[in-house]
């Protein structure tokens, strides 16, 4: 999926992973008007286009290079 378009997450935003949870559930702390954004776009250099670059944007913007992905867990 990297290089398609940045991949807004729940996640807020914040400088790094210290006291982020270890089960994969969200950052709930940290500036919530921004979330995390993960992977670059069609329009990024290529050392951008990789799931570990993250910026952050506000939850107002609007922007073609911005997508998400619908997950949800699967019970048996």
């Amino acid at each position: 999926m990297a290089g398609n378009v940045w991949q807004w997450t729940q996640d807020c935003f914040y400088g790094n992973y210290d006291g982020a949870p270890s089960d994969g559930s969200a950052v709930t702390t940290g500036d919530c008007g921004r979330r995390a954004m993960r992977g670059g776009s069609w329009n990024d250099v290529p050392r951008n286009i990789r799931a570990a670059v993250r910026d952050g944007d506000s939850i107002g913007e609007r922007d073609e290079e911005v997508g998400f992905r619908v997950g949800r867990t699967l019970i048996p």
